[in-house]
């Protein structure tokens, strides 16, 4: 009679272990290719990272409770791909399937598509030049009646924020993203995109590139119309100290060489009119 208790302690011991393994799995890391925004229609990858024993992974939207897309796992097995466009640019999750169970989720990959409405426009509400310290304002403003702007820092570890578009006297919808105090951390290129709120994964056509260049001691937005896909001519504009001194010094050449010229006409007439004497 006392195997009954035993068989029942092991039972549960057993049970306890595998919940415990289940809990332990890592969780699976995701990330595209080419990384977001993609353009609309664009091929993307998406990867999705977990363990040599994973058996199956699974990708899901994250508004969906059912998977998605399934896949078995790549050689040597810890990762997975999924293949898709931009047109499906929504927020995912991926988990895999071991055979002590399913892992948690991953944290949640966003894609959105871009190319899908006229671009808006970038700006600063500024002087060209400006000292550290203040607060700067980015005017993000368009034709297209937009429901939301959004304001990104491109780079390796690319930013965004989204403020809802407001209603301008011109006929025009903006948005005013302040940032600041301005240090040399904000350095970089900043654009802006336009979407609609039932749509928030597809944006707009990127505006044109602003960069800020931050020193010690100043600051200066450049527009940068060199991006590809903008369709425009290479150009930029750059106010700084330096250039306004290096133009003033060539403005102070140009009139001594000028006083030098006159100088000279002035000394061949003298000389020709002593010589008719």
């Amino acid at each position: 009679m006392s195997i009954l208790p035993a068989l029942l302690c092991l039972g549960l011991s057993l049970g306890q272990k595998t919940c415990e393994q289940n809990g332990t799995l890592p969780r699976p890391t995701t990330w595209a290719e080419p990384g977001p925004p993609i353009p609309w229609l664009f091929s993307v990858t998406i990867w999705c990272q977990g363990v040599l024993e994973a058996q199956e992974y699974c990708l899901h939207k994250e508004e969906m409770h059912t998977s998605w897309d399934r896949e078995k796992p790549l050689e040597p097995g810890d990762k997975a791909k999924f293949v898709t466009d931009s047109s499906h640019a929504e927020r995912y999750c991926c988990k895999y399937h071991t055979p002590t169970g399913w892992s948690e989720p991953s944290d949640p990959l966003q894609l959105e598509a871009t190319r899908v409405y006229s671009k808006p426009s970038l700006s600063v509400l500024l002087s060209p030049v400006v000292t550290s310290g203040v607060t700067m304002t980015l005017h993000c403003g368009s034709e297209q009646e937009f429901d939301r702007l959004i304001l990104t820092k491109e780079g390796e570890d690319r930013l965004s924020w989204t403020l809802d578009s407001q209603p301008h006297p011109s006929g025009q919808f903006q948005a005013l993203f302040s940032a600041g105090p301005i240090t040399p951390s904000h350095r970089g290129a900043f654009k802006s995109y336009g979407c609609y709120r039932d749509r928030p994964h597809q944006w707009s056509w990127p505006s044109d590139s602003l960069e800020l260049l931050v020193s010690a001691d100043t600051i200066s937005p450049s527009q940068n119309k060199s991006d590809p896909r903008s369709g425009e001519h290479p150009g930029s504009w750059d106010f700084t100290m330096g250039n306004l001194t290096c133009v003033c010094m060539a403005g102070l050449v140009l009139v001594g060489l000028g006083l030098l010229l006159l100088q000279a006409q002035d000394s061949e007439r003298m000389a020709q009119a002593a010589a008719g004497m």
